[in-house]
C-alpha cells in the first residue's frame, strides 16, 4: 500500500494517509460490466463522486483551523458578495442550490461565532435575514486565501482541464434544469 500526502486536519501540515494499490473504480467497473451495461457512465459518475468527496475533505480540513467548514465558507462568500451584505434564508438556500432546511444549521453556527447577525426581514416579517459581520468579513477574506492556496481542491488539474471540465459538466446541469440557458 502506497501513501499520499493530505493536510492535517488540525494543522494543516501534511500527513500521510494510505492509499490503494488498485484503482477501486476500475476495479468496480470491471464488476458491473459483468452485471449491468453503461460502463462508461458508471466509471464517470463514480470518479466525479469521488473527487468530490477528496475536494470537500480537502477543503474542510484546510479551513477547520479558521472555524470553517467549505459549507460555512461558501455562506460567508456569498453574503459578502451581496450588495447589502445581507440576504433572506430563503435566498441563501437558492443561491447556494441546498434546500432551505440545509442553511438554518450553517446560520446558526456561524452566528454562534459571532460572523453573522440574524434578524427579521424589515419587509417580510416571515424571512429571517443573515447579515455578514465585520468580523466574518475579515474571515472571509482569510479563508479564501486558505482555499485559494489550494488551488480550490484541484491543483492536480491545468487551467485548460479545469475549463473543460466545466464545459463537460454543464450539460448535465442544463439537462436537469440547473439554470436557464
Amino acid at each position: 500500500m502506497s501513501e499520499e500526502t493530505v493536510p492535517d486536519q488540525g494543522t494543516g501540515a501534511a500527513r500521510r494517509r494510505p492509499s490503494l494499490p488498485f484503482d477501486p473504480i476500475e476495479a468496480a467497473a470491471g464488476l458491473w460490466s459483468q452485471h449491468w451495461g453503461d460502463v462508461p457512465r458508471m466509471r464517470a459518475v463514480t470518479s466525479l463522486m469521488r473527487v468530490h468527496q477528496l475536494v470537500l475533505t480537502e477543503l474542510d480540513e484546510r479551513l477547520r483551523p479558521l472555524g470553517l467548514t467549505f459549507a460555512r465558507y461558501e455562506v460567508l462568500v456569498l453574503l459578502s458578495f451581496s450588495r447589502r451584505g445581507a440576504l433572506p434564508l430563503g435566498k441563501i438556500g437558492e443561491r447556494l442550490q441546498v434546500h432551505a432546511t440545509s442553511v438554518t444549521p450553517l446560520v446558526k453556527r456561524l452566528e454562534a461565532a459571532g460572523l453573522i447577525r440574524r434578524s427579521p426581514h424589515p419587509e417580510d416579517g416571515r424571512a429571517v435575514l443573515a447579515s455578514i459581520t465585520p468580523e466574518g468579513r475579515e474571515l472571509v477574506e482569510r479563508a479564501t486565501e486558505v482555499v485559494m492556496s489550494a488551488r480550490f481542491g484541484l491543483g492536480s488539474l491545468s487551467d485548460e482541464q479545469c475549463d473543460d471540465l466545466t464545459t463537460l459538466l454543464t450539460s448535465p446541469r442544463e439537462a436537469a434544469g440547473d439554470f436557464e440557458v
